[in-house]
């Protein structure tokens, strides 16, 4: 079935390797943002530059040009949007621009534009998922949570959806997440269960649906399966990534932060470091990682599981990091 439309999938096309090439069309999407797109008060370079690049996206653009343009912020949002076209164009697909943000290629973009190539990049991956609980844990990729404890529950929604709608006032979701602590049985809002998941099909863009993400639901489980497909489909390994309560190993060799917070904490818990309780109390899941075969891993760590943590910042923000993923595990390069 069909999901994240918005994702752009249909823009694209896939290579011999099941990764996605750079398209004349997925680039023109960059082109009509509102930041880029003329309006009728445009001048005419503007205009003229706009028409030459939707008829060739990949066209040269001279900086005589872009400083012919009268509005200089426009001028400035393309520098930025061909940036970042002249990147996509040199690496060929999708998955190659991105893994090459965080191997010494820096560049310049709107953190946006990430968080979009990461969508794209799962929409891909998942294509043939028939699992919406996947599909929804692998909205922590690329999409920021609101997350709320207390009482039994650890409950993920989506950040922007949580302050749109405690900014107009509509209940449920927002007044839940605003109100932390309030157990979810006291609360009318949509909380993806067994019954109900089917519906997400029909609302995938809308990124509205929370999720229980305690130890013991799915939701926590399924996240270890799009990790895993995550870094097969980049590096070509098979893992076998399954949630853990806590760490209780002796041996104790790699582990992987998920995002800024986690990485710091499990630092100083490899380190034998004190870590105050109010930290602990922010990891809210832990995986550990085994790679189906030892030979995909540095020689030093070869056949010892990856620990992989996932936290919560003190104001209750879970930001994922899906590039740890690809640059900090042991893997024997080359």
């Amino acid at each position: 079935m069909e999901f994240w439309k918005s994702a752009g999938i249909h823009l694209v096309e896939r290579d011999a390797n099941g990764w996605l090439k750079v398209t004349a069309d997925y680039l023109r999407a960059y082109l009509t943002r509102p930041e880029i797109h003329p309006v009728e008060e445009s001048c005419a370079h503007e205009h003229a530059l706009f028409e030459k690049l939707m008829a060739d996206p990949f066209a040269a653009v001279s900086n005589d040009e872009l400083n012919a343009i009268a509005d200089h912020d426009t001028a400035d949002n393309y520098r930025v949007v061909l940036a970042f076209r002249d990147h996509l164009a040199r690496h060929g697909t999708v998955e190659s621009a991105y893994a090459a943000l965080f191997a010494g290629d820096t560049i310049s973009i709107p953190p946006v534009f990430i968080d979009q190539m990461v969508h794209l990049i799962l929409c891909n991956i998942l294509a043939d998922t028939d699992d919406v609980m996947q599909l929804r844990a692998a909205e922590l990729f690329f999409r920021e949570q609101a997350v709320t404890t207390g009482d039994d529950q650890l409950m993920l929604a989506d950040q922007e959806i949580v302050e749109m709608r405690s900014q107009s006032g509509f209940g449920g979701l927002g007044q839940l997440l605003a109100e932390a602590g309030t157990p979810a049985r006291e609360i009318a809002l949509d909380v993806m269960t067994e019954e109900n998941k089917s519906a997400y099909w029909k609302r995938s863009d809308q990124f509205d649906m929370a999720v229980d993400f305690r130890f013991t639901q799915p939701a926590s489980d399924a996240l270890g399966r799009v990790m895993e497909a995550w870094t097969g489909h980049f590096l070509g390994i098979r893992t076998r990534i399954q949630a853990v309560k806590s760490i209780r190993d002796e041996s104790w060799s790699w582990h992987v932060g998920c995002d800024q917070e986690s990485t710091k904490i499990l630092n100083c818990l490899y380190n034998g470091e004190d870590v105050a309780e109010a930290d602990l109390y922010r990891i809210i899941a832990l995986y550990r990682m085994e790679f189906l075969d030892p030979a995909d891993m540095m020689e030093q760590v070869r056949g010892k599981p990856v620990y992989l943590g996932v936290a919560m910042t003190t104001d209750r923000k879970l930001v994922f990091k899906p590039q740890n993923l690809l640059t900090n595990l042991p893997i024997q390069r080359g």
